[in-house]
């Protein structure tokens, strides 16, 4: 018998202390990776190709975790994926080498890919219409753990650089033991996919798959672009806040604060009203203009207060992701929800490899790398092109649903109160 409200509530604990560990280790990775390596250079260096392998294993174990899970079960995916979290905070802890560290930056991104496994959890135990309020959840709870991860990670690491990931460990194993006495299993048998082969272990076979479903192929591609358009943020925001506003690290680190409390309000509360107001289609819309508004903005800010004008634009555009993965799920039947979660997380560890490159080198070209032009928003116009582009592909994707592509939240919502 399933029990919705305490997976829920479980899945949500489990996304919290993922992204919890990712921000517990924020602080002190680099410095950890300078003592290592012997000088602030080649820890430089090192920290973007442990960035790179970790997306590049979440590309390739988010499908194939998404598959396991649409065969085996997500139970024993999700408490197995916590396990291996948390023997990893343990390696990263005693690491004696960066051969140590890169060890575990690879199994951080395999487990890391366990969030495709939740967001296909959360797709079997929500009701149609209640999926996008809870993918909202989801990413509310995002919001909280990157504002206490970083903060309790700080903390932590004036005690010792390692400090951190024992504690990032000790959540996670405590995670797993409480999983494993209440989670139930969310996916019954009957609704299990096909044994496993090579075809549908490969990572790029999901990928190949989307192209089954034409609708959900454009509004994956509307969040390929809108990830781009959100690499430009964490890549170059304090690049932009030292060189233009002279903004201090503390600075910063207040404003991330204030945005993750913004976002997990929007996507924890306003994603139900908006959709009950507005309808999905409009909410998604909506969602889009204020993070190409946010962009905008920021390419031209020249003062804190614009800069904080952004980012409630910023958290107003997290209306658009939650709903728009909400009509996916709804798309495709329960044996591949994991499937099509995994090739969505795949497409987005890409992103995370790609998007900071190319920001990166766009902020650089245009700051004295060249260009012979100065434009230190460079790289938020190019966000904001991406989001424009996002826009299109999600208005052209939304265009196509049949009215009774499955009941929307406002529907819901009506047929309830008669």
């Amino acid at each position: 018998m399933r029990r919705p409200q305490a997976a829920l509530i479980f899945i949500l604990i489990t996304a919290l202390v993922d992204i919890m560990g990712i921000g517990l280790i924020i602080p002190v990775l680099p410095l950890l990776v300078k003592e290592l390596s012997g000088s602030a250079a080649a820890g430089a260096r090192y920290i973007g190709i442990f960035t790179a392998v970790y997306a590049v294993m979440q590309f390739i174990f988010a499908p194939i975790l998404g598959v396991l899970s649409d065969r085996y079960g997500r139970r024993p995916v999700l408490l197995l994926s916590l396990l291996g979290m948390g023997l990893d905070y343990l390696l990263l802890a005693f690491a004696p080498t960066l051969w140590w560290l890169f060890v575990g930056r690879v199994l951080a991104g395999i487990t890391g890919a366990s969030l495709t496994v939740a967001n296909a959890y959360i797709a079997d135990v929500s009701a149609p219409e209640d999926r996008a309020k809870n993918f909202g959840k989801l990413g509310a709870t995002f919001g909280v753990g990157f504002i206490l991860g970083p903060a309790l990670g700080g903390l932590l690491g004036d005690y010792g650089l390692r400090v951190p990931f024992m504690f990032a460990a000790g959540l996670a194993l405590l995670n797993m033991f409480y999983g494993y006495f209440v989670l139930p299993e969310s996916l019954p048998p009957a609704s299990r996919g096909a044994r496993l082969s090579r075809k549908n272990l490969n990572p790029f076979t999901p990928l190949a798959a989307l192209a089954q479903y034409p609708v959900i192929l454009n509004m994956a591609a509307a969040l390929v672009v809108l990830g781009m358009a959100g690499q430009v943020i964490f890549s170059t925001w304090v690049l932009y806040t030292e060189g233009v506003l002279g903004w201090t690290p503390l600075q910063n680190g207040v404003a991330l604060a204030a945005f993750g409390l913004m976002t997990a309000i929007v996507q924890g509360g306003l994603i139900s009203v908006s959709v009950r107001w507005l309808g999905e289609r409009r909410a998604i819309l909506l969602g889009l203009a204020m993070g190409t508004l946010e962009m905008l903005v920021l390419a031209f800010a020249k003062t804190s207060l614009l800069l904080y004008v952004s980012l409630i634009f910023g958290a107003l555009g997290g209306l658009a992701g939650p709903t728009l993965q909400g009509i996916i799920s709804r798309q495709v039947s329960e044996s591949e929800q994991g499937k099509v979660q995994g090739a969505l997380t795949a497409v987005n560890s890409l992103v995370g490899v790609v998007g900071p490159l190319l920001a990166t080198w766009v902020f650089a070209y245009f700051n004295g790398g060249g260009s012979g032009v100065r434009f230190p928003g460079a790289a938020f116009m190019m966000g904001a092109v991406f989001s424009v582009i996002g826009l299109g592909l999600a208005w052209a994707a939304l265009r196509k649903l049949p009215p009774a592509a499955g009941p929307t939240v406002i529907e819901a919502i009506e047929v309830k109160t008669v």
